[in-house]
């Protein structure tokens, strides 16, 4: 299948760099810090989902802003000790985009997006990060504000997503959605088309927008 696009809208951990090790290692200790019992922290979904909606779930409320900001500390801190790295075909694809009809959406905050972006080279002009929303995804927020701030229609944008949560923000924006199995099996994974990673997809600029096409 062909999918025509005025935008593209992408995830960031899971969909053009993997950090997943890093977050293992962070949120670990992070709950270690905060007396959390493996068996609560297991209960809780991590992936794709603002750490303060995570935090929320898991301690009282008069302590969240704290545990929020130190596991972005945290996270940010272990950026450099190579704790992000590009997923396959994730440079290629965006190489081959105009910087104005793409944007980064991700759950991250800011400065630990931007961290994790620089860490690899990716400079996107259009960022929506944790900060600049009131609900996450699987809610549409994220979704619509990077639509209206490339000024794009909602229905004219593709959203490139490995989580669940993410999958289901862009469908509820009213978006077509493409999964790439890098963090889910594809059975977990709702979406207009389901790929392993960008490698597998291929770009053409044209004078009425991009058309994504799967490779081979």
């Amino acid at each position: 299948m062909t999918i025509h696009a005025q935008a593209l809208l992408f995830d960031n951990d899971g969909t053009l760099v993997s950090s997943l090790a890093s977050v293992d290692r962070c949120w670990t200790r992070w709950a270690t810090e905060y007396g959390i019992t493996a068996e609560e922290f297991a209960r809780v979904e991590l992936h794709g989902r603002p750490a303060a909606e995570i935090a929320a779930d898991l301690l009282p409320a008069e302590i969240v802003p704290q545990a929020v900001a130190r596991i972005e500390d945290l996270e940010v801190d272990d950026v450099p000790g190579g704790g992000v790295q590009l997923l396959p075909g994730t440079r290629a694809f965006l190489d081959s985009l105009p910087g104005d009809r793409w944007a980064v959406v991700t759950s991250a905050t800011r400065r630990l997006a931007e961290a994790r972006l620089d860490a690899v080279g990716i400079l996107p002009k259009t960022l929506v990060a944790a900060d600049d929303i009131t609900r996450g995804k699987p809610d549409p927020e994220p979704y619509l504000l990077a639509a209206r701030a490339l000024g794009v229609d909602p229905a004219h944008c593709v959203v490139f997503e490995d989580a669940p949560a993410g999958l289901a923000s862009g469908r509820a924006a009213g978006m077509t959605t493409v999964a790439l199995t890098t963090t889910h099996q594809a059975h977990e994974l709702h979406a207009d088309l389901v790929v392993e990673n960008l490698s597998a997809l291929s770009a053409l600029v044209t004078e009425q927008g991009v058309e994504i096409s799967p490779r081979g």
